[in-house]
């Protein structure tokens, strides 16, 4: 499978900074053709940095048109008549106003896939949407740190990512159906919907979610992350076998099931503490593992990536993380990210 399960695939991205270059990048990354459409000045992202730039945009070619022309507009059309589809990551007016949305496009090619990446919905107005900004909105900060400390946003942007591989799913859903026609994608409705159970307790249930220390589940006791000898532990207890196992290795007794330790939650929780106290995470890590229990030293990044050498891989001058997706036959080319209207010509 040397071209690829999306060999042939044609996309265009007109997209900026992080959730549509990063959708693309993973159609890219899977054999798909990814023409990146960018203004004279080029996608914002380039000025953070060359190596920002690559995690996002390897292995894509790059062409300079200017949207608010009518002659920008009019190559935009002619590219469109010859590709599968396009993915805009900007906000609702600028869809509009610059004609992106597959009513205004379908008069190039019936066919093409339309997905619009925004922060609420193509119709929604231009609110700011920026990722921070959404796991704000939705309760995702909300549900972050220890009860007694104040909301916490994680290290990475969780709701650019997630977006972006749910609007890679929305794309390719619609080329398989073989028709074309307008996808939308916002990162309020992504980051709502990976909320499922919360969301669900609440509407069914009627129970607010609330924080626990150290991160703690709130249905699954111990699963958390605990002090050890020497760094942390995140411990994952989810059903009674797992407990006997760790139980019998920790010294540890009592407390035999799920309902008995959820009812019991800080006599398992002390219990658990005073155990994991007497060794390191990384030895409890290696002792843990035949047993089968989930459980994991917190590593650094540097750490992370020194552990996994082959998640790393590279393209052009750069060293990236590795497209997650393996496909049996199939190794990614990695291409250099483009230069700035390297492929105009062509």
């Amino acid at each position: 499978m040397s071209g690829g399960p999306l060999a042939g695939i044609r996309i265009l991205e007109v997209g900026t900074m992080l959730a549509g270059p990063y959708a693309t990048m993973m159609l890219a990354d899977l054999g798909a053709e990814v023409t990146k459409i960018e203004p004279a000045g080029g996608d914002i992202s380039r000025q953070v940095g060359d190596s920002y730039f690559a995690s996002l945009n390897r292995g894509k070619r790059s062409v300079r048109l200017d949207l608010t022309s009518e002659e920008g507009r009019e190559r935009l059309g002619g590219l469109v008549a010859g590709a599968h589809a396009l993915l805009v990551n900007l906000k609702p007016s600028a869809i509009h106003r610059y004609g992106l949305t597959y009513e205004a496009l379908r008069r190039w090619n019936e066919g093409i896939v339309c997905v619009a990446l925004t922060g609420f919905g193509l119709h929604a107005g231009d609110d700011p949407a920026f990722d921070y900004v959404v796991q704000a909105a939705t309760g995702v900060a909300a549900l972050t740190g220890d009860p007694d400390g104040p909301p916490t946003l994680p290290g990475y942007s969780s709701a650019d990512n997630s977006t972006g591989l749910t609007a890679a799913i929305g794309l390719l859903a619609q080329i398989v159906s073989g028709r074309g026609g307008q996808v939308e994608v916002s990162l309020r409705d992504v980051m709502l919907s990976q909320l499922n159970y919360r969301a669900a307790a609440y509407l069914n249930d009627g129970v607010e979610p609330r924080r626990h220390p150290n991160g703690a589940h709130s249905f699954y006791v111990p699963a958390q992350l605990f002090p050890t000898a020497e760094g942390h532990l995140a411990l994952f207890v989810t059903h009674d076998a797992f407990w006997k196992a760790f139980a019998a290795e920790a010294g540890i007794e009592g407390f035999p099931t799920m309902a008995e330790r959820v009812a019991r939650r800080e006599e398992v929780l002390s219990a658990v503490t005073r155990a994991l106290a007497a060794d390191s995470a990384l030895s409890w890590e290696a002792r843990l593992r035949p047993w089968g229990v989930p459980a994991a030293a917190v590593r650094t990044l540097p750490e992370a990536l020194e552990a996994t050498p082959e998640a790393i891989v590279t393209a052009g001058d750069f060293r990236l993380v590795a497209n997650p997706v393996r496909v049996a036959g199939y190794t990614p080319a990695y291409g250099p990210p483009p230069g700035l209207g390297e492929h105009d010509e062509a």
